[in-house]
C-alpha cells in the first residue's frame, strides 16, 4: 500500500474505483478529468489534488488509472505534445482500464517503454455498483511482472481476474465479450418483441425462455426492461456500438465474415444515429418492439 495512485477519466466508473481503493487504505494523490467539476468534487471528497495538467497527475503518483471513453481520448493523454502523461513518467505504472482497440493499447505500451514507464491493460466486465464494491471481473495484459508488482490493489477491485498475455491481448479478449454480450441483447430484443407483437404474455415468455436454451445472463439482466421500457444507463448503447465496432474490426483484420455481429453492430449504430446513444443497451428493443421507434 505504499505506492500511490492517481485517476484519469472520473465518471462513474473511475470515480468509484478511485473511492474503492481510497476504502481499502490506499493513498489515492490526483484526480483528472475533462470534465473539471466532476474532478474537482472527488478531489474534495478524497482529499487529494485535482491537477489542470496531466504531467502533474503523473508526477504525483507512482500508478495511474486510465478510464477514458475511446482510443482519441486515450491518445489525447498520452500523446498530446503539449501535456501527456508519458512526459516525467520514467518508473511509473500505468493501468487502462477502459474498453479501447488492442492497437492503442500496443502502442501507449511501446510509448511508455520508450520513457522507462510500464502500461498494463486491466479491462473491465463489470457495472458501476461491481467498482465500487471491489467486485469488478478484470482482464489483464502486459508484462506479467509488472502485473504482479500492482496485484494487491488489483486484488481489492476485483472479485476474479484473468492476466490473458501480452500487449492487446486483454483488449481482445475484452472485444469478445462484449461482441457476444451485445449479440445476446439484439437476439433478446428480437424474442421479445416478436412475442409481444403476437400477444404473449411477457412475464410467461422471460420464464419459459429462463428454463430453455434461450437462457441467458442477458436475459436476467436487461430482460425485463426491454418489456417495461426501462433503460435507465449502466452500459450505454454508445459504448456498445462502439465495441461492436472493435470486434468488426478485429474480425476483418483476420479475414473472417461475422455476420451476427455486423448486424448488431448497425443496430447499435442506428440507435446512435436516432439520438438513443445514451439509453442502456437493453434500449435495442426500442428497435425491435412494434409501435417504438421504425
Amino acid at each position: 500500500m505504499s505506492q500511490t495512485i492517481a485517476f484519469v477519466g472520473v465518471g462513474r466508473m473511475g470515480a468509484n474505483m478511485a473511492r474503492r481503493l481510497k476504502d481499502c487504505g490506499f493513498s489515492i494523490t490526483a484526480v483528472y478529468d475533462v470534465n473539471r467539476e466532476a474532478a474537482t468534487s472527488l478531489a474534495a471528497e478524497l482529499g487529494c489534488a485535482a491537477p489542470e495538467k496531466l504531467a502533474n497527475v503523473t508526477a504525483a503518483a507512482d500508478v495511474i488509472f486510465t478510464v477514458v471513453t475511446n482510443d482519441a481520448a486515450m491518445r489525447a493523454i498520452f500523446f498530446d505534445a503539449a501535456d501527456s502523461l508519458l512526459m516525467g513518467a520514467q518508473g511509473k505504472i500505468f493501468i487502462n482500464c477502459a474498453t479501447l482497440s488492442p492497437a492503442i493499447h500496443r502502442e501507449v505500451d511501446e510509448a511508455a517503454k520508450k520513457v522507462g514507464a510500464h502500461s498494463l491493460e486491466a479491462c473491465m466486465a463489470s457495472s458501476i455498483s461491481h467498482a465500487r464494491e471491489g467486485k469488478l471481473y478484470l482482464m489483464l495484459g502486459g508484462d506479467e511482472a509488472v502485473y504482479q508488482q500492482v496485484l494487491p490493489m488489483i486484488e481489492q477491485m476485483s472479485v476474479n481476474r484473468r492476466f490473458v498475455g501480452g500487449p492487446g491481448r486483454a483488449a481482445e479478449v475484452k472485444a469478445l465479450v462484449n461482441m457476444v454480450m451485445n449479440i445476446n441483447t439484439a437476439g433478446l430484443a428480437e424474442g421479445l418483441g416478436l412475442a409481444a407483437a403476437l400477444g404473449h404474455d411477457l412475464d410467461m415468455i422471460r420464464e419459459v425462455f429462463s428454463q430453455t436454451g434461450a437462457n441467458s445472463r442477458v436475459l436476467e439482466t436487461d430482460g425485463g426492461d426491454m418489456c417495461a421500457r426501462e433503460h435507465d444507463c449502466w452500459f450505454s448503447a454508445e459504448h456498445a456500438a462502439k465495441d461492436s465496432g472493435i470486434a468488426q474490426g478485429l474480425a476483418r483484420g483476420v479475414g473472417l465474415n461475422l455476420p451476427l455481429n455486423d448486424a448488431t453492430t448497425a443496430q447499435y449504430e442506428k440507435m446512435v444515429a436516432l439520438g438513443l446513444g445514451g439509453l442502456d443497451k437493453s434500449g435495442i428493443a426500442e428497435l425491435t418492439f412494434k409501435g417504438r421507434h421504425a
